[in-house]
């Protein structure tokens, strides 16, 4: 992984507490941290002097990743292996956000995975895990961020959704429009007491995720994708602006206006489970 200085100016190197945007936190969480816009988050976190807290299921991976970073960058890295389908896995992040000693200033609910099946015929099970890493998960980490953070008189949320929410591509897009819906809420209830909270909305962006879920990304013409660090960096800016809703680049920004006001039926034509992308053989 390329080491990223470009949002450094974001942060504030001596921040110990936190704030409402990046730039007075100290120390951020991230979940889905080893991969894809997770990984690239905690990377350009850390080039701007974020000490880290990543999580993620895979220990040996963690290590891996946090061993890089604190050797490029200088900062402190605490790795939390944590299953988030679970609740003894939700309940290990909980116990840390609501730690005094390093408080989390920036909790990053980023974690979670693309299905490749269509809901009628997949697998049941899928389905559930799904819902508890993209929904349960996002909930509960929130809350106990948000009440924590709320005390301290600072702090910020940054939910990762996707564009897939303003579209009806299957579950996936029901849960990231649940995630939008829930942040915008949570925003207006954060209003006022220094906390903030943003939801990430990206378009295509080149990562492990589609080949991941089994889906051919050769599906989408080369135009459509997004670079992974324009993604970070657009989000945390946001976060330091205390914006609630970024969609990184122009074009998918339009996207997502030109779909929340289309018809429904129009919507549910163009951009329904049979665009989502194709499986692999």
């Amino acid at each position: 992984m390329e080491f990223t200085f470009h949002v450094a100016s974001l942060m504030d190197e001596n921040a110990t507490g936190g704030g409402p945007y990046p730039g007075r936190m100290g120390t951020a969480l991230v979940t889905g941290a080893t991969s894809g816009i997770g990984l690239e988050l905690a990377w350009q976190l850390a080039a701007a002097r974020h000490h880290l807290v990543l999580v993620a299921r895979t220990a040996d991976r963690l290590e891996k990743v946090a061993h890089q970073i604190r050797s490029a960058a200088g900062v402190d890295v605490e790795v939390l292996p944590a299953d988030l389908a679970t609740p003894e896995g939700c309940d290990d992040v909980v116990a840390r956000l609501r730690q005094e000693r390093r408080p989390v200033g920036l909790l990053v609910n980023n974690a979670g995975f693309g299905l490749g099946q269509h809901m009628l015929g997949g697998d049941l099970a899928r389905e559930e895990r799904a819902l508890d890493v993209m929904v349960r998960s996002v909930l509960v980490l929130s809350k106990a961020a948000a009440e924590a953070m709320v005390g301290r008189g600072r702090g910020a949320l940054l939910n990762v959704s996707s564009m897939s929410a303003f579209t009806t591509m299957g579950t996936y897009a029901a849960h990231k429009a649940w995630v939008v819906t829930f942040t915008e809420a949570l925003a207006g209830e954060l209003d006022g007491t220094g906390v903030t909270a943003t939801v990430l909305c990206p378009g295509l962006v080149r990562t492990e995720f589609h080949a991941n879920a089994g889906l051919d990304a050769s599906t989408w013409p080369r135009a459509a994708w997004v670079g992974v660090d324009k993604v970070a960096s657009d989000a945390l800016r946001a976060v330091r602006r205390g914006q609630v809703i970024v969609t990184p680049s122009l074009r998918y920004a339009a996207a997502g206006v030109a779909l929340r006001l289309a018809p429904r039926r129009l919507v549910r034509a163009v951009a329904g489970p049979a665009t989502s992308g194709r499986a692999i053989a």
